[in-house]
């Protein structure tokens, strides 16, 4: 059966026998850079329409409906509208810092794509420290919104901006915790080896309530973390016109709009890759009929199904929960999931050391 993997190895195997090593390398990172822009473009499309889509059918109306077979078209309307805006520079702002942000935002996004298992053996980076990679590089994100707010000399946007940094450094803490979990079940930091580890069932179900607790906050987290609603107080449209990129338009604005998507869609990567198997189809023990079918299903089909499947779950929130208040926010993390996350990892490594997990 064809897949990513056959694919790659294709590809692989003619740039070494048309170059030599260095060249063949080099053309090697490039295809993969191109790829992972065109990825970007095509999840942005997808999810633009899957967010009107999806906030459409919970509020019980039609959404987009004009653009193409029932509104399907219509994120494409909307890049094109982007595309011939004019990009506005204001007087007082920091010119280099202000042009530089959106782009930083986008980088991370990129750096964030190498160490995930897209399918069985297909991984731009097979990383052994791929979990602390994810954390440390999902970091730095932070400081493109607190470069965009502070550049655009605009008292909304450096509110969005601490506000930004003071959520996403403190639902860090949880996110991290409800990671380690994994890490201590599993006994690797390996991404590709957390997937192997769970070919016999994924870690959500073999880990007991604890996993279950633990996949809870890192949801929440990293909803917080993509400053996704109800956690949207970095653009907050009641209050601060549009937060940190108020200032924004035109493809600035758009390298925000399609890094926030991208990394909604990575932290739900991550999130099936820990939680749910990643590629790995859905086995139950020693039922080898059962699991020989779902071994039918290509590996590619199950991680993206997987990581819709949570996309899904975060965009119901947006549509579902009120916003919160600062300090609901920052209440919610240091007195609830902090203590929550820190005494369950205490149970997830009772459960570990005394092999209590199926």
């Amino acid at each position: 059966m064809w897949s990513f993997s056959n694919i790659a190895d294709i590809i692989h195997e003619w740039l070494n026998k048309t170059f030599n090593a260095t060249l063949a390398t080099l053309f090697e990172m490039v295809i993969a850079g191109v790829c992972v822009i065109g990825l970007f473009a095509v999840l942005g499309l997808i999810l633009v329409i899957m967010e009107r889509k999806v906030a459409a059918w919970i509020q019980i109306r039609l959404g987009p409906n004009r653009v193409g077979p029932k509104g399907m078209m219509q994120s494409m309307a909307d890049t094109l509208k982007l595309l011939v805006k004019e990009a506005m520079t204001p007087d007082g702002a920091d010119k280099f810092l202000f042009n530089l942000a959106p782009y930083i935002a986008m980088m991370v996004a990129m750096l964030l794509m190498a160490p995930i298992a897209f399918a069985s053996n297909f991984m731009m980076w097979n990383l052994n420290i791929g979990v602390l990679y994810v954390s440390a590089i999902s970091s730095v994100s932070v400081i493109s919104i607190l470069m965009a707010g502070w550049a655009s000399n605009n008292k909304y946007s450096l509110l969005g901006a601490m506000r930004s940094g003071a959520q996403i450094v403190s639902y860090e803490l949880s996110a991290g915790l409800a990671i380690l979990s994994i890490v201590v079940l599993s006994g690797t930091l390996n991404l590709n080896e957390i997937v192997l580890s769970q070919a016999d069932g994924w870690w959500i179900f073999k880990g007991h309530i604890p996993v279950i607790i633990s996949f809870i906050i890192f949801i929440i987290a990293v909803t917080a973390e993509t400053n996704r609603a109800p956690f949207d107080l970095a653009e907050a449209e009641s209050e601060l016109t549009a937060g940190f990129h108020t200032e924004y338009s035109g493809m600035k604005f758009a390298l925000f709009f399609l890094a926030e998507y991208v990394n909604v869609f990575i932290v739900c990567a991550i999130g099936a890759t820990l939680f749910l198997g990643g590629w790995m189809p859905f086995h139950i023990g020693h039922w080898e009929g059962f699991n020989h079918i779902m071994d039918f299903i290509p590996s590619s089909l199950w991680f993206f199904g997987k990581t819709f499947f949570l996309i899904f779950l975060i965009m119901w929130f947006r549509w579902t929960f009120p916003r919160l208040r600062i300090d609901q926010l920052l209440n919610l993390e240091w007195k609830y999931l902090l203590p929550i996350g820190m005494f369950n990892l205490l149970l997830v490594t009772a459960i570990a050391i005394l092999g209590w997990y199926f």
